[in-house]
C-alpha cells in the first residue's frame, strides 16, 4: 500500500475542520473538555509510541512523510500507522504555520489523557495513601508556568520520585511547554492534582511521614545539615511567592537551599531537582 494512501489528499488549508480542532488543543478548556492533547516532534511521537497512548490523529508534514514513516516502523514495526485512529498530510506551508516548534520536524499528535497515570482526586483519609505508603512523594503548590511543571516531571522520573502531588492551581500538565519540557517522561509518571494541599499533607504527617517546606523563615534548616529519613516529602511553591502560610503551617518543617549571595533564588524547576535529588537519596 502505498503511504499517501493514509489520505486521500494532502490538507493545503488551514481552514480544514480538523486542522481548525487540532489548532484549538492549545486551550486548556478545550483540551479539558475533550480530554485530548497534542504535541509535536519525533522524539515525542517515540515516546508516545513506547508507552502505549491511543493516539486518535497523527499529522504528518508532506514533504518528510516517507522518510518519519520508514523511521518509526524501523523503530516499532511495519504497519505502525494502522494502529492510530486517523492519519493525515499537511502541505509544508500548512504544517509550519500550525507546528508549536521552532523547528518543525513533521509530526503532531494528539492523544487521549493518560488516564492511568494522572487524575483529579480528593485525599481526604489514610486509607487514601495506603496505596502509596512506600513511595518516594513531592508536592507542587501553585507552580504556574507550564515549562517549570513539565521540567519538574522529567526530573522527578530521572531521579526515580513515585508520585507528584499537584495542587489544584498548578500550570496544566497537558499544555504543551509542560509536554515538551517533559521530554515524554509525562507518559508514564504518577500525577495527583488535589483541591487542597494542606489537608493531604496533614494527613500524610498522621499517616507517619515528615514533611518539609521549601520556605524561607528563622527556623529553616539547610538542605545537607539533616539526612532525610524514608518517607520523608518535600513541598515546593509558586516562582514568585513560594509557599502558601497554611501550607507552610501544615508542614513538620521549612527547608531551604544554601545558596551564596550573588543569586536571590533559584528556578523553580532547578530547586525541585536539587530538593528531589537530596531528599531521594
Amino acid at each position: 500500500m502505498n503511504f499517501l494512501d493514509f489520505s486521500s489528499e494532502i490538507i493545503s488549508s488551514r481552514q480544514n475542520r480538523t486542522v481548525v480542532e487540532l489548532c484549538k488543543l492549545s486551550d486548556r478548556k478545550e483540551r479539558e473538555a475533550r480530554r485530548l492533547f497534542r504535541f509535536d516532534g519525533i522524539k515525542l511521537f517515540d515516546e508516545a509510541i513506547r508507552n502505549g497512548l491511543d493516539l486518535p490523529l497523527v499529522v504528518l508534514r508532506a514533504s518528510s512523510a516517507d522518510a518519519i514513516k520508514k523511521r518509526m516502523e524501523a523503530l516499532h514495526g511495519e504497519g505502525l500507522f494502522s494502529r492510530f485512529g486517523r492519519v493525515l498530510l499537511l502541505s509544508d506551508d500548512v504544517f509550519s504555520k500550525i507546528s508549536e516548534e521552532k523547528s518543525p520536524e513533521g509530526v503532531i499528535c494528539i492523544a487521549k489523557y493518560i488516564d492511568k497515570f494522572q487524575k483529579i482526586v480528593t485525599i481526604y483519609n489514610s486509607a487514601d495513601f495506603l496505596h502509596m505508603k512506600n513511595e518516594r512523594i513531592v508536592l507542587l503548590e501553585s507552580v504556574r508556568d507550564p515549562s517549570n511543571i513539565g521540567a519538574i516531571i522529567r526530573s522527578a522520573a530521572a531521579i526515580g520520585i513515585d508520585r507528584l502531588i499537584l495542587s489544584a492551581d498548578c500550570a496544566d500538565i497537558y499544555h504543551p511547554k509542560a509536554v515538551r519540557a517533559s521530554m515524554g517522561t509525562l507518559f508514564n509518571q504518577p500525577i495527583d492534582r488535589v483541591p487542597e494541599l494542606s489537608s493531604v499533607i496533614r494527613q500524610m504527617r498522621e499517616n507517619g511521614r515528615r514533611v518539609f517546606a521549601a520556605a524561607l523563615d528563622e527556623d529553616a534548616v539547610r538542605l545537607g545539615d539533616f539526612i532525610p529519613e524514608s518517607g520523608d516529602c518535600v513541598v515546593i511553591g509558586n516562582e514568585g511567592h513560594g509557599l502558601l502560610p497554611e501550607t507552610v503551617e501544615a508542614c513538620d518543617k521549612t527547608v531551604i537551599i544554601p545558596m551564596t549571595d550573588r543569586a536571590e533564588s533559584l528556578n523553580a524547576a532547578v530547586a525541585a531537582s536539587i530538593l528531589m535529588w537530596e531528599f531521594s537519596k
